[in-house]
């Protein structure tokens, strides 16, 4: 084999897709800051409990896994950092107030989560800690829809979806609950005749219930609808009033409602959401609420947030035009080493050619020049 192959879904970045990347990195985390979020920083490598915490059994086989020479103990190579800033605002910060939360970084998979995507995604995302209430909720929302904007995305599905109605549909089902695993993947793969099988013996209004779920697809009226189908208790009726208010937070996005698609349930407690965008197949943000995953690091604090992939966001930004630069020819004179120097601090890039090289570059156009003019360095086009 040879030796520059890379695994499957494992790819190097380009000098312009880099580019791309890291200022559109640098536009989001700006963007979080003005909103009021901090940046942290988790480690790459952790314990495995740690990162399997509040994180549901199918995390545990997307983590690579690997034994601390120091330690002798099992540890895993992080695929999603939720968990690990829960960790931090729960056990390190331990603030009273509300915290709000940003990060920015690389994680590994053991497999690609969708078609074409890569099992290394540069993950960014935002967190609340500290507020229970749907105003949480709606921020989040809102900061997703700003950031795909800055992407130069107008064109936004948000797909909403609440833990809350699978939860109270089975509460009373002694039977439906002892499936709930089994019950949360037929809905997720809107498999009615394995639905039909799997409630045949649960009680009449909890299977009609189920049965119903994979068919409450569709438009904000949706939730009319489901209000009429599904049974009237306490638990369905608060689940739509989240999703009505979260509906009309969503300004400039297209809102469909799927009360089947039920990724992340063991991890979430409330609402769910997903961004799709033109182009790709798969959910390009995805994001709810979590309020128990602290608990397991000594500390439950209510908790909603969001992360995308920023190599899947920037599939669909063009590459840009090459950045315009200088050309300096290479010389040890002061002079001239002073007139480069003046010209980086004001945000120019100069490219001093090296002798015998030639002075194309794929990245930069050279479309000015400094030269010695009259006894002085000058710049000219």
């Amino acid at each position: 084999m040879p030796n520059w192959l890379l695994p499957e879904n494992i790819a190097d970045v380009l000098p312009s897709e880099a580019r791309k990347l890291e200022e559109l990195r640098r536009k989001l985390l700006d963007n979080f800051r003005l909103y009021g979020y901090e940046l942290v920083m988790p480690p790459m490598l952790e314990y495995l409990e740690s990162l399997l915490t509040g994180a549901g059994q199918d995390m545990n086989l997307r983590i690579f896994k690997l034994v601390d020479q120091l330690s002798g103990r099992t540890m895993g190579i992080r695929a999603d950092m939720t968990t690990q800033v829960a960790r931090i605002d729960a056990h390190l910060l331990n603030r009273a107030s509300v915290t709000r939360l940003c990060y920015a970084g690389s994680v590994l998979q053991t497999r690609p989560s969708g078609l074409h995507a890569t099992r290394e995604p540069l993950q960014i995302g935002a967190e609340i800690y500290g507020h229970c209430g749907l105003e949480a909720d709606a921020e989040i929302q809102e900061l997703v829809l700003a950031s795909l904007s800055l992407a130069g995305i107008s064109q936004v599905r948000l797909d909403l979806c609440h833990v809350g109605v699978l939860r109270a549909i089975i509460a009373n089902d002694v039977r439906a609950q002892k499936y709930e695993a089994e019950l949360f993947s037929l809905l997720e793969a809107k498999d009615l005749p394995g639905l039909r099988d799997l409630t045949q013996d649960f009680e009449g209004v909890t299977r009609d219930a189920l049965l119903a779920l994979p068919t409450l697809y569709g438009d904000a009226a949706t939730l009319e609808r489901a209000r009429r189908v599904l049974p009237d208790v306490a638990g369905i009726a608060k689940a739509m009033d989240e999703l009505e208010f979260l509906v009309r937070s969503a300004d400039g996005a297209s809102v469909t409602i799927d009360l089947a698609d039920l990724r992340g349930y063991h991890y979430h407690s409330g609402v769910m959401f997903a961004a799709y965008v033109p182009g790709l197949p798969n959910a390009v943000a995805r994001g709810g609420r979590y309020d128990h995953v602290g608990e397991a690091f000594g500390r439950a604090r209510p908790a909603t947030g969001f992360s995308l992939d920023l190599r899947e966001l920037a599939r669909l930004i063009p590459v840009a035009e090459r950045k315009s630069a200088i050309r300096a020819p290479w010389s040890a004179e002061p002079a001239l080493k002073e007139k480069i120097a003046d010209l980086r601090r004001m945000g120019e890039v100069v490219i001093q050619a090296l002798p015998g090289h030639e002075n194309d570059q794929d990245e930069f156009d050279c479309d000015r020049a400094i030269v010695f003019e009259n006894g002085n360095w000058v710049l000219k086009n």
